[in-house]
C-alpha cells in the first residue's frame, strides 16, 4: 500500500488540500481525504494532483510527419487538407511495423510527459506496404498496443473501417493499406484486434468508420446495428465544407443530419471534429447526448474551420479533446485553442459555459476528462474515487505562478499559464511513469525513434 500527501487532490468541484490517498499494489485508490490517519505515514508530494487527461482521438503514425507539410507557395492550388492529405498517404504507405511500433512508443511517452494518461488510438494503417494482409491481421494495431503498454499508458484501440476513396468512388491506389472491402472482412479486423488487446491489461477495445465517404453509409448503419452499445463507436463527421457538398450530392443531406437519422447516436457515440454544422444539427446533436471529439490545434492546423462550441454548449452538448495529427500534444494547449477560437469569433471571453458563475480552467478539464473517459468506454464521471485506478497529472507546488495561487484561481491558472516546466509528472496505476520530466526508459526510446526516422528518410 502507497501512501501519499498532496499539496492539493482535484476533486469535481473542489480542491482538497491538502490531499491524502492511499492506493494499494495494484494502483486502486482506497481512500481519498482531507486528513490524514493518525497512524499512517505518508510519501509527501509538493504538487497538486488533476485527474489524468484523455486524449479521445490519434493517429500515431502521423506524428513521423509532424512540420514536413509547412513550406507553401503561390503555385500550389491543392494548399488544403486535400493537398496535406495526399502528403499523409505517402507516410502511411512507407513505414513498416517496427517504425510503427517505435514512433507510436515515441508519441505515447510525449504524451505521458504532457499529462495524458489513456490514448484512444483511431487506427486505420491495417495492411502491408503492397496492401496484402498480415498473417496476423491485427498486426499493427497489436504494435500500437505494444508501444503503449511499453511505456504505461492506457490504450483503447478502435480499429477503423475504411473501404472507399470518397463518395461513391473506389478506393485509391495510395489508400490500399487501409482497405477492408466489406463488412465481413471489418468484423475479422475487429475481432483480431479484440484478441490483440488481451496482451495488455490496460488495452481496451472500440469500434469504427473512418467518415461517411470512406465507408458506404448503409453499411455504417448496419455496423451501428450490429455493434450496438457495447464499445465505443467513434468517426470522422464534416470536418471539411467539401465533405459537406459532397454528402449533400450524393446522400441527398448533410452528413450530422444523415448519422442523427440513421445511426441512433447516443452517449457511446463520439463524433469527430464536426466542424460544420447547422443550427439545426447543434441542436439534435447535443439532444442526442453524443459527444464531439475536438482537436483544435490540428483543425487549426488544416485550415478546417472552428466548431460552433458556443452554441453547442448552450445546447448542453458534451465534448472532449484530442491531438489527432499531433502537431501539437498538451491538453491544455488543446483547451486554450478550442477556447480562445471561440472568443474571437464571438468578440466575448465568457464562451466554456452557459452558468451564471463558473470557472473556465475547472469546466475545460471536467469536460476533457469525463467525455473523454467516455471516448475509451470508461463511465466514472469522478476525478478520483475508491475502487478506480490512480492516475494523475502532478503540477509543481514549487512553480512561482502555483506557488502563490488559491485553489480559487488553481485551475484556471494551470489551464491557461502552465507548461512542461511546471509539472512534476504522471501517474499511471499508482505509479510514476514521468518524473522530472523524464520516462525511465527515455534514451533507448529516443534511440530508436530516431533510428527509425532515419530510415524513412521523410525528415
Amino acid at each position: 500500500m502507497m501512501k501519499y500527501k498532496f499539496e492539493g487532490i482535484l476533486q469535481n468541484k473542489e480542491w482538497l488540500t491538502p490531499g491524502y490517498i492511499h492506493v494499494n499494489e495494484n494502483g486502486i485508490i482506497q481512500s481519498i481525504s482531507d486528513k490524514a490517519d493518525e497512524n499512517s505515514h505518508y510519501a509527501l508530494v509538493n504538487g497538486y494532483a488533476l485527474p489524468g487527461l484523455q486524449n479521445a482521438h490519434s493517429h500515431a503514425f502521423q506524428y513521423a510527419m509532424v512540420g514536413l507539410t509547412e513550406y507553401h507557395n503561390s503555385d500550389n492550388k491543392q494548399d488544403d487538407f486535400w493537398g496535406w492529405r495526399n502528403a499523409m498517404y505517402k507516410i502511411a504507405l512507407s513505414v513498416d511495423p517496427d517504425q510503427i511500433q517505435s514512433i507510436a512508443t515515441m508519441l505515447y511517452t510525449e504524451m505521458l510527459k504532457h499529462g495524458y494518461t489513456h490514448v484512444a488510438e483511431f487506427h486505420y494503417v491495417h495492411h502491408q506496404e503492397n496492401g496484402q494482409k498480415y498473417e496476423n491481421v491485427s498486426e499493427l494495431g497489436e504494435r500500437l498496443i505494444m508501444a503503449a503498454k511499453s511505456v504505461g499508458i492506457k490504450i483503447t484501440l478502435i480499429p477503423i473501417f475504411y473501404q472507399k476513396g470518397g463518395f461513391g468512388q473506389k478506393a485509391s491506389e495510395s489508400q490500399r493499406r487501409f482497405i477492408s472491402k466489406n463488412i465481413d472482412e471489418y468484423n475479422k479486423l475487429f475481432l483480431a484486434s479484440q484478441i490483440s488487446t488481451e496482451q495488455y491489461e490496460y488495452a481496451s477495445i472500440g469500434y469504427g468508420a473512418h467518415s461517411l465517404r470512406a465507408v458506404e453509409p448503409m453499411i455504417i448503419k448496419e455496423l451501428r446495428e450490429n455493434f450496438n452499445d457495447h464499445y465505443p463507436f467513434h468517426i470522422h463527421v464534416a470536418e471539411q465544407k467539401k465533405e459537406v457538398e459532397q454528402s449533400n450530392q450524393y446522400l441527398g443531406q448533410r452528413p450530422v443530419q444523415w448519422c442523427l437519422e440513421n445511426l441512433n447516436l447516443d452517449r457511446h457515440c463520439h463524433i469527430v471534429h464536426a466542424t460544420h454544422l447547422d443550427q439545426t444539427e447543434i441542436q439534435e446533436l447535443a439532444k442526442s447526448q453524443a459527444n464531439v471529439v475536438l482537436c483544435p490545434t490540428t483543425e487549426g492546423n488544416l485550415a478546417d474551420g472552428i466548431f460552433s462550441l458556443l452554441d453547442f454548449q448552450k445546447e448542453n452538448g458534451q465534448w472532449s479533446i484530442g491531438t489527432d495529427s499531433h502537431v501539437g500534444i498538451n491538453p491544455f494547449q488543446e483547451m486554450r485553442f478550442l477556447d480562445y477560437g471561440q472568443r474571437v469569433s464571438h468578440f466575448k471571453r465568457s464562451v466554456f459555459s452557459t452558468g451564471t458563475e463558473y470557472d473556465s480552467g475547472l469546466h475545460a478539464i471536467e469536460k476533457s476528462v469525463i467525455n473523454g473517459r467516455r471516448a475509451m468506454g470508461n463511465d466514472n464521471s469522478e476525478f478520483f474515487k475508491s475502487g478506480e485506478s490512480f492516475d494523475a497529472l502532478v503540477i509543481d507546488g514549487n512553480s512561482p505562478l502555483i506557488a502563490v495561487c488559491s485553489p480559487h484561481n488553481l485551475c484556471s491558472t494551470i489551464v491557461y499559464g502552465s507548461d512542461l516546466s511546471m509539472y512534476l509528472g504522471t501517474v499511471v496505476n499508482g505509479k510514476w511513469v514521468i518524473k522530472n520530466g523524464r520516462h525511465a526508459n527515455q534514451i533507448n526510446i529516443e534511440k530508436q525513434f530516431s533510428s527509425s526516422m532515419k530510415q524513412i528518410n521523410c525528415r
